[in-house]
C-alpha cells in the first residue's frame, strides 16, 4: 500500500512518501526513508519492490555523483531525469526494475521542477504526481487544491490534507510519512508525519 507524491510550488519542489517496509501481510518497519537525496539540489522519491527500489535509486545517486566528479558540474534536474529514464529503458527488455519514481530538483536557471518516471520508462515533466494506492486520494486532493504559485506553507498544508485523506480512506493505510523539499537552499528533509513509532522490543529474559 505504498504512496509517493510530489508537487511544484513557488520556488520549491516537494516530495512526500510513506515509510512502511511491507512484504505480503507483514510490516517489517515503519520508518523506511523512500526519498533519496541525489545531490545538493535533487530528490528522488521511489515506490516499488524493495530490492529494486533500493538498488536502482542508489545506482542513480552514485552515477549522478560520478558525473559531477568527472566533469566538475552537476547534472541539471532535466538531465538527471532523462538519465534515469534511459537506464530504466535499457533494463526494460533485459532485467526490468519494478520501480516508479518522482524526481524533484531546483536549478538556478530554470527553478524548481518535478518529473514523473514509471517502471516502463515513461517520462513527463509535471506540476504534481503520485504513485501507489494512495495516489487515488492524493491526486484527487491535489486536483482540487493545487495552485501553480503555492507557498511552502500552503504546499505543506496540502500535503497534510493528502496524508490525512490516505490515512482515513485507504483500507490498509501506511501510518508514517516523510516530507522533503528542494529549493534554492538545497535538498533536505522537512518533516515526518508519524502516527506509529517503531518500538524497541527488549530480548527475552532467561528463566
Amino acid at each position: 500500500m505504498e504512496c509517493v507524491f510530489g508537487l511544484v510550488g513557488n520556488g520549491f519542489a516537494l516530495v512526500v512518501a510513506d515509510s512502511s517496509a511491507v512484504h505480503s501481510i507483514l510490516v517489517h518497519k515503519s520508518n523506511e526513508d523512500k526519498i533519496m537525496i541525489l545531490d545538493s539540489h535533487k530528490l528522488m522519491g521511489a515506490s516499488g519492490e524493495a530490492g529494486d527500489r533500493v538498488q536502482f535509486t542508489e545506482y542513480i545517486q552514485k552515477n549522478v555523483a560520478l558525473y559531477q566528479f568527472r566533469n566538475g558540474i552537476p547534472l541539471t534536474t532535466a538531465a538527471a531525469a532523462n538519465f534515469t529514464r534511459g537506464e530504466l529503458a535499457t533494463a526494460l527488455r533485459k532485467n526490468p526494475y519494478s520501480v516508479n519514481i518522482i524526481l524533484a530538483g531546483y536549478d538556478k536557471e530554470t527553478g524548481p521542477s518535478l518529473y514523473y518516471i514509471d517502471y516502463i520508462a515513461t517520462l513527463h515533466k509535471v506540476d504534481k504526481a503520485a504513485f501507489g494506492y494512495g495516489s487515488y486520494f492524493s491526486l484527487a486532493m491535489m486536483d482540487r487544491h493545487y495552485k501553480n504559485d503555492m507557498t511552502l506553507e500552503e504546499a505543506i498544508d496540502l500535503a497534510d490534507k493528502c496524508i490525512m485523506e490516505i490515512r482515513s480512506r485507504l483500507v490498509v493505510a501506511p501510518p508514517n510519512f516523510v516530507i522533503k523539499i528542494a529549493d534554492q537552499n538545497g535538498a533536505r528533509e522537512y518533516a515526518w508525519r508519524e502516527s506509529i513509532k517503531d518500538a524497541h522490543v527488549p530480548p527475552p529474559v532467561a528463566a
